[in-house]
């Protein structure tokens, strides 16, 4: 882990949370490993941590203001924010998330970060209820989709009492993660696939038979394992998304449309089969049909490809099947049926009764072999971050 940073300059910027001690232990264990590191204290960080311990583990002179002159005639903000190789934020409180997200430049921090570009690691630290909000959300696509890597939290107590998402990672997850910043990313290498919304299946030349999944989760699954570094093949049925940053995509109408091109794009380490796929299409008539008053016409159903079942079963089967399941009543015992009986590996289970198509919010249930673990409501890029940090430590040596 070392070798990767030694001779690195990293400027860490220490936010106001409880957290930031542990920023303390940061410091040392950069300088162990060989790199430089250039401390930068918020106001509110100052409140956790002093400017005297964190120089003198640095071994180099605090700055905590933008008006500092003597600071700036020594180092400028500009040039101290493009000084480093690689900026990380931490602990990132939902405040200095929200104010990078939003392009403020109201503190040396906020100002750092707009400034910079160099690299830069988000590692956020705070409540479960702020880490699940829909705008600290919000605030993360945008640095994502602006090419910042944010850490996912550690589920665990919290200071406050509560327990979920939202703690600090370990110093060691950290040095791991600003390891992988100069050099391959978890998940290098690999290539996933991945299905994502409904599909269509025609009735007549104007109608179809269909769902109401908006593509949202598999979507952002897609751009998740795609900032970890895999090559992504993102198959879509038919919706209206913006294709996630270095995704390739796939647009696709029916259910034997998907089954060819999952086909197609095999191999793969990774299949991720979050699609609703349509299980039954009709025999399509050449013209409208119309209701004239006459007998109700028969619609004559055929079932569809088992997208997920031949991936799980195929001869080039992936490392990793992943499939998704909707239910609507017995959620866990129909999921790990299903795990089973399709050749999956995992599955991630949700009830759809509680009003899950289209909506920016889930709550799912991840199904392995050794059982069940119940991942809580949160917004979808919450569980497609989660669900991609476990399928990289899944591959990790």
């Amino acid at each position: 882990m070392g070798a990767a940073v030694h001779g690195k300059t990293i400027l860490l910027i220490v936010g106001g949370g409880i957290a930031a001690f542990k920023a303390l232990e940061l410091v040392r264990e950069l300088r162990r490993a060989g790199a430089r590191v250039l401390p930068v204290l918020t106001e509110n960080g100052a409140r956790f941590v002093t400017p005297l311990s964190l120089g003198a583990l640095a071994g180099e002179l605090v700055r905590t203001s933008l008006w500092d002159l003597e600071d700036e005639a020594a180092m400028g903000h500009i040039q101290l924010s493009r000084a480093a190789d690689l900026i990380v934020v931490c602990p990132a409180t939902a405040d200095l998330l929200a104010r990078a997200a939003t392009g403020q430049a109201n503190d040396l921090a906020s100002t750092l970060l707009l400034a910079t570009d160099t690299p830069v690691l988000m590692v956020p630290a705070m409540n479960v209820r702020m880490w699940q909000h829909a705008a600290t959300q919000r605030n993360i696509a945008t640095l994502r989709d602006d090419g910042i890597t944010v850490m996912m939290p550690d589920d665990g107590e919290m200071a406050c009492g509560e327990y979920g998402p939202g703690r600090l990672p370990e110093v060691t997850a950290i040095m791991a993660e600003i390891t992988a910043q100069f050099g391959p990313k978890p998940l290098t290498g690999r290539h996933a696939l991945v299905t994502a919304g409904p599909t269509h299946e025609p009735i007549d030349p104007v109608r179809f038979i269909g769902n109401h999944s908006s593509g949202k989760q598999g979507f952002a699954i897609a751009g998740a394992l795609a900032a970890l570094g895999a090559r992504v093949t993102l198959v879509a049925g038919p919706v209206h998304l913006a294709t996630p940053a270095g995704v390739t995509r796939v647009d696709v109408i029916t259910a034997r449309d998907m089954a060819t091109a999952c086909a197609a794009a095999l191999p793969a380490d990774i299949a991720v089969m979050v699609a609703a796929v349509a299980d039954w299409r009709a025999e399509t008539a050449d013209h409208k049909l119309k209701k004239d008053g006459g007998a109700t016409p028969a619609i004559a159903l055929v079932e569809n490809p088992d997208i997920l079942a031949g991936i799980g079963h195929h001869a080039q089967r992936p490392a990793l099947v992943v499939g998704f399941a909707a239910e609507t009543r017995d959620l866990l015992a129909n999921a790990a049926a299903k795990r089973a009986r399709k050749g999956a590996d995992w599955i991630i289970a949700n009830d759809v009764g509680e009003g899950v198509f289209g909506a920016d919010a889930t709550h799912v249930h991840f199904v392995n072999q050794a059982g069940s673990e119940d991942w809580g409501a949160s917004p979808k890029q919450a569980v497609a971050d989660r669900l991609a940090h476990r399928i990289a430590r899944h591959f990790s040596p």
